[in-house]
């Protein structure tokens, strides 16, 4: 019979969907708000997300490294997410896109400084035949927090007669939530992790990664360039005619295609090659890519939504496990901050990029660029020898 996973994955789950439900409600209504209020650019919106992202991906290098030399994990997961609760109400108080550009600046500073403890802890508290299954039910339920942001959205939109602005307050108490939640029931491991010198990743340290660490650094960056923020599936429904009050339903779709994958991928990533499982979340990426370029209608943009969901699905757990599977025990912080700076990089460029072909050549070059991204993407995954998609490697 298969072992339980251990509570404390259970609770920083449940923080992570409380924590989404709150990110996704602002999420889902703030590319609407940026465009249709403050007036913005669609290169503008790129630029904001893709920051936004990138300092996440910065500041989880030095809080994974931290994170090692402290040897405890948990009080600066909390930290984070914390940081991220006080930040809600900065959103709907923007006067302005620089104001925009601040909150989501910080709130990503948050996400950064407790993303890579948090992924580390999972790995420290769940034996090494579960991984998988740990990451992808935190996974889930993020996703499930993700699903219910957007539904939440909705609904307040319609209570407020589409003010987003009133919309958005309410974002700040799941926000409280979490962090009363992680702050109270999260255990860490009570023998203390060995103890690495110094809060900042050593040249000493990068020399310790093994090279199947470094190519699912590689890999996840190159998956990372094939995608964007998904701001711009929010603007894709918008540009197809949904009604402004029902837009936020398209984040929604994809959250639920999300959450009822991830742990269904997560666990079968235990069990089989994970090449077999990048490649059809590749697929799915192509598919989401061409459906939402030829998209006339809502429904064409919901199918592309649900089809981007089941591609986060089968990748995102996937790869976390990797870097887990692949970095040392004593490393694993520092390890997973530098896969997401890596990663926070691409989407920078992804995302720059995607408002850059939007504003120049319509939605349409957008989205096939990101197909045929993609496609090279799993062309290259294809050629690469098959023995380095063994137990570990990529």
């Amino acid at each position: 019979m298969r072992k339980a996973l251990p509570s404390s994955i259970w609770v920083l789950g449940f923080g992570s969907l409380f924590m989404d439900i709150s990110s996704e409600l602002i999420h889902s209504l703030l590319p609407l708000f940026m465009v249709t209020v403050l007036g913005s650019s669609m290169i503008t919106v790129g630029l904001i997300e893709g920051v936004a992202e990138a300092t996440a991906a910065i500041t989880k290098v030095f809080s994974g490294a931290l994170s090692d030399a402290l040897g405890r994990r948990k009080w600066l997961m909390v930290t984070g997410y914390g940081l991220a609760a006080l930040t809600k109400p900065l959103f709907p108080l923007a006067p302005n896109a620089a104001w925009v550009f601040a909150a989501r600046f910080i709130d990503r500073l948050g996400k950064g400084i407790r993303g890579a403890p948090r992924d580390a802890l999972i790995a420290d508290i769940t034996p090494a035949a579960q991984r998988g299954a740990a990451y992808g039910l935190r996974q889930a339920l993020d996703s499930v927090g993700a699903f219910v942001g957007p539904g939440l959205a909705v609904v307040c939109m319609l209570l407020f007669d589409d003010d987003i602005q009133a919309a958005m307050w309410v974002a700040l108490f799941p926000a409280l939530i979490t962090v009363l939640l992680l702050a109270g029931f999260v255990r860490e491991p009570e023998k203390a992790l060995p103890r690495e010198r110094g809060p900042l990743p050593r040249l000493s340290a990068l020399a310790q990664m093994p090279v199947r660490y470094w190519l699912v650094v590689g890999l996840g960056a190159v998956f990372t360039l094939a995608r964007f923020s998904e701001a711009f599936l929010v603007l894709r429904a918008r540009d197809v005619g949904l009604d402004i009050a029902w837009v936020p339903l398209v984040m929604l779709v994809m959250s639920a295609c999300y959450a009822l994958g991830a742990y269904p991928a997560g666990a079968a990533a235990d069990r089989m090659p994970a090449r077999h499982l990048l490649l059809l979340g590749l697929v799915l990426l192509i598919a989401a890519d061409l459906v939402l370029a030829r998209a006339a209608t809502p429904v064409m943009a919901f199918a592309g939504a649900a089809l981007w969901g089941g591609h986060m699905a089968f990748t995102q757990g996937l790869l976390s496990k990797l870097v887990a599977d692949t970095s040392p025990k004593a490393l694993r912080g520092t390890a997973f901050g530098l896969f997401n700076f890596v990663t926070g990089i691409a989407l920078l460029l992804a995302s720059l990029i995607a408002g850059w072909l939007w504003d120049g050549f319509g939605p349409q070059a957008c989205f096939l660029a990101g197909a045929l991204f993609a496609a090279l993407t799993a062309c290259g995954l294809l050629l690469y020898d098959r023995s380095g998609v063994r137990s570990g490697g990529v």
